[in-house]
């Protein structure tokens, strides 16, 4: 397809997914005839992923981010399902991805139609294809419209709330789309409208500056939200791995019995299996459990997790780090939390994240791995908190997390 071209459907369910190098968060918004969602609830993405008649899917970084319409279930007076896309590292841009989008028969998989977006560049979000009802009968458009500012950007101007006001600052130019909208038959969408908006709430960026890293240049030391490619010499690294976690009581309090777990995900999100104190080996023994440590006390890991990322199954594509304290003491009485992950045949420490803040709850996620398109792995540092002394309980938002 080519910009402003259309098809009608040829079946009432149709799955929208856009492939690109580079990881993408693919989100769907239904919209009424006046261009605008009903309420946040029309905004369909990886934190709500159903709504009516619509439902996204995760890739898992595996396999391209999808949604899915099913125009029979779309409730009266939404007229149009808008499917978007915005590379997923904070602050980059489409220029030099191409994004491509395809349209398939929900049922069977089958290939209706592919759109590839022309002469992208500082765009950071794209309206890439739009599914729409005319005449009683729905069709699918190739759209390509790109903004500057983000997927925020594209929420505001089709009425999706964010989640904290943008703070005060001298008046702008209200943001335009930095490629204008393809010709159609029938009306394209209004350009933006709302000044800048802040982001949604999506995990935060990494530190100003801190790019994509790897681990050419020897050890490296993560803050909270940073990602290291675990890529050496132009090489993905898929040998065994440990993940120490270690701790200290605070203010020499008594010992503190923390509980470090994994908790393993499908490419949907889909919760594989929890590896802890209670279940020292998952996935055919690719993952084991160093077992528990009661006390805290003592130099070095408290406890091991070793990870032989070339035996993982293909299914596994996210593993979140977690640690618990099952007896109820909160975080603010623990001192010198840290992860650190390990070369499992030299001792050769690759990636280290120290805890440097506390919140009065009982678990926090210290760190996730994710598997790219590419095969290789990345860690991010989390350093998030929940309240839940189980592993049991940190399934839920771990997966919000991936």
């Amino acid at each position: 397809m080519t910009p402003g071209s259309n098809i009608p459907l040829s079946t009432a369910r149709v799955t929208v997914d856009v492939a690109a190098p580079v990881r993408l968060d693919v989100s769907g918004l239904l919209l009424t005839a006046d261009g605008k969602v009903r309420s946040d609830d029309d905004f369909i993405f990886y934190n709500q992923p159903s709504g009516p008649g619509v439902t996204y899917r995760s890739g898992g970084g595996t396999a391209p981010d999808a949604i899915t319409v099913d125009t029979a279930a779309v409730p009266p007076g939404i007229e149009k399902i808008v499917v978007t896309a915005s590379p997923d590292a904070a602050g980059q841009t489409f220029q030099g991805i191409e994004p491509t989008a395809t349209i398939r028969n929900a049922d069977d998989s089958s290939v209706l139609a592919t759109f590839t977006p022309p002469q992208l560049g500082s765009e950071t979000a794209l309206v890439v294809v739009e599914i729409y009802l005319r005449n009683g009968a729905w069709k699918a458009r190739a759209v390509g419209q790109g903004y500057a500012n983000g997927l925020a950007g594209i929420a505001t101007d089709f009425g999706v709330s964010v989640e904290e006001p943008a703070p005060a600052a001298a008046p702008v130019a209200p943001p335009q789309p930095v490629t204008p909208p393809p010709p159609a038959p029938a009306p394209t969408m209004r350009p933006p409208v709302a000044p800048p908006a802040p982001p949604m709430s999506t995990p935060a960026a990494p530190a100003p500056g801190a790019g994509k890293i790897n681990l050419d240049k020897g050890r490296v030391s993560l803050q909270k939200n940073q990602t290291v490619s675990l890529v050496k010499g132009g090489r993905p690294l898929l040998s065994q791995v440990q993940m120490g976690l270690g701790w200290e009581p605070a203010y020499r309090g008594k010992d503190i019995d923390l509980d470090a777990s994994v908790i393993a995900y499908g490419p949907q999100r889909n919760h594989i299996d929890s590896c802890y104190f209670g279940k020292l080996q998952i996935v055919n023994g690719a993952i084991r459990h160093s077992g528990d440590n009661l006390t805290g006390e003592g130099g070095g890991d408290d406890e091991v997790i070793t990870v032989d990322l070339g035996r993982l199954p293909q299914e596994v594509t996210g593993l979140v780090f977690t640690v618990n304290s099952f007896s109820g003491q909160k975080f603010t009485e623990v001192a010198k939390a840290y992860c650190r992950l390990l070369d499992a045949s030299t001792g050769e420490e690759l990636v280290r994240f120290d805890l440097t803040s506390a919140e009065p709850q009982t678990g926090v996620m210290m760190a996730k791995l994710i598997r790219q398109f590419s095969g290789e792995w990345e860690m991010t540092a989390m350093g998030d908190f929940v309240k839940s002394r189980t592993v049991r309980g940190m399934v839920k938002p771990a997966a919000q997390s991936l």
